[in-house]
């Protein structure tokens, strides 16, 4: 057995692309999407048909929205779409970054994706929409799971936005751990992150043992790996969303894997917490890697939304 099916064994395992192709080949149960995947996807001659439908469509919408802003969320649906006919489970399909701080904007947002993957066909218990852990994110998801639309919080890099995002009763959370280590690298270059010290894989350990101890149902998905020892650390985590160029590696890799994470031994010793908007902002205030991380993310991802509606708009 390689790595990947002994990983699959123990955690649900999530393609962190757009990739069609890649998707086809290691078979994951979910599949995750964000701008700068949508963006290299839509490169691909494959996509070609899908953009020219977009385009279409959003010639024809009649809605307060521009036609390019149309024109992208049709995009990213369409993807959704086509990958939801590959796997068993899953989509995420995220919130247009620039309404990180805006909870009305996410709620429109979010209620037209999921309209228009119901007018696809596609029922919106397999939807999960993608929000910035941002407290106006995280309200907006609060409000957005009370109408049983399911949503997934990223760009997550701290305790106090997965407490948080616990008690707004959210679908699925992911922590992202690559980007932690890249902060903590630049800042801290002489420090040894291997193994159990990479201080991402701490970061949703914690995360992890706190939730099943106190028994949330919020899943924890860990995201943004850079090595395969950081999933291989996290193995037994309830899904973990894997680049299609470590899905290969771990696919090559026939050594042992062990377990590392399990609800039977999760033990945390923090108390149950429920923070204030007050608490939460001083909390991030006070991270100073999640700070930076969270801005720096919806930053990337919102010139990526932008260099997508200018790709979309030289087509128009």
């Amino acid at each position: 057995m390689n790595k990947l099916d002994a990983l699959k064994d123990m955690t649900v395992v999530v393609a962190d692309t757009g990739d069609i192709e890649a998707i086809r080949q290691h078979q994951p149960a979910d599949a995750t999407t964000n701008p700068s995947l949508i963006l290299k996807a839509a490169q691909l001659d494959a996509y070609q048909p899908l953009i020219a439908g977009a385009i279409s469509w959003a010639k024809q919408c009649n809605n307060s929205e521009s036609l390019v802003s149309n024109a992208c969320d049709k995009l990213a649906v369409a993807i959704g779409c086509e990958i939801l006919q590959i796997i068993p489970g899953l989509i995420s399909t995220e919130v247009d970054a620039r309404l990180s701080f805006d909870r009305e904007a996410t709620i429109a947002k979010a209620r037209k994706l999921i309209q228009m993957y119901h007018d696809a066909g596609i029922d919106k218990d397999r939807v999960l929409i993608k929000i910035a852990a941002t407290w106006e994110g995280i309200q907006a998801a609060k409000a957005l799971e009370s109408e049983g639309i399911h949503c997934n919080l990223t760009l997550l890099f701290n305790f106090s936005q997965a407490v948080a995002c616990a008690e707004a009763d959210v679908t699925l959370i992911s922590p992202f751990v690559g980007r932690i280590l890249d902060w903590y690298k630049a800042n801290q270059p002489n420090e040894d992150y291997s193994g159990p010290r990479d201080p991402g894989v701490q970061s949703v350990t914690q995360i992890y043992n706190y939730y099943k101890q106190h028994g949330y149902n919020t899943v924890v998905m860990g995201a943004s790996f850079r090595n395969t020892g950081e999933i291989e650390q996290l193995a037994g985590c309830d899904k973990l969303t894997i680049s299609p160029d470590l899905l290969s590696q771990l696919q090559l890799d026939t050594s042992t894997l062990s377990r590392k994470l399990s609800a039977e031994n999760a033990d945390t010793n923090i108390e149950k917490l429920s923070l204030s908007e007050a608490d939460f902002r001083w909390a991030m205030n006070q991270d100073v890697m999640a700070a930076e991380k969270l801005a720096d993310g919806i930053r990337r991802f919102a010139a990526d939304q932008q260099t997508l509606e200018d790709m979309i708009q030289q087509n128009l």
